[in-house]
């Protein structure tokens, strides 16, 4: 995998202004509904979607810039944050109830993504969710980043399909792909 230090700092100082308390209430209320009492939020920056959950729950991201760990650090200190990587994640098989990306999955190179499909899924207890820029036919976005069809990367996976969904643009205003699955 291609880690650019530079364009992910810079990444880092702007994501306070991305901060979306819309995403942050629904991914606390989804993984509440769901009865789920641990989440990890994988590339998780600066935490800005974990804020919002209650510390009755294990809060974990897990992110590769270390500028953007001490962020998250400081602005949500109950949370357990770790510089790592997607394709190796350094959690037990299905300990975490509640795993997600938010805007992670575009960056990743193909093999990169499959091998941290496969991380996804082993870690995951109960359900996952990625929320996505969606194409059905993948393709470059820039550069930096891809479009991706979730569902068709997860055929191949046990699990159930729960929701298959573009955003509602009040609560991601970029109308990314929200897939949740339930893991079997």
């Amino acid at each position: 995998m291609n880690y650019n230090e530079e364009f992910w700092k810079k990444y880092a100082d702007e994501n306070e202004s991305r901060y979306n308390e819309e995403f942050a209430k629904f991914t606390k209320d989804l993984a509440t509904s769901l009865h789920c009492t641990s989440v990890l939020e994988i590339g998780c920056g600066t935490g800005i979607d974990l804020r919002l959950f209650p510390n009755t729950f294990q809060i974990h991201g897990i992110d590769l810039n270390e500028y953007a760990l001490d962020i998250a650090k400081e602005k949500l200190s109950v949370a357990n944050f770790k510089k790592g990587t997607i394709s190796d994640l350094p959690f037990e098989d299905s300990s975490i109830d509640f795993v997600f990306t938010h805007g992670l999955l575009n960056y990743l190179d193909d093999e990169t993504l499959e091998k941290g499909i496969s991380e996804m899924h082993r870690v995951a207890g109960k359900y996952i969710m990625n929320c996505e820029t969606f194409n059905d036919v993948e393709k470059e976005i820039d550069e930096n980043q891809k479009s991706r069809n979730m569902v068709k990367r997860w055929m191949n996976y046990k699990v159930r399909i729960v929701s298959d969904v573009d955003m509602h643009e009040d609560i991601e205003p970029e109308k990314r792909r929200f897939v949740l699955l339930k893991k079997l």
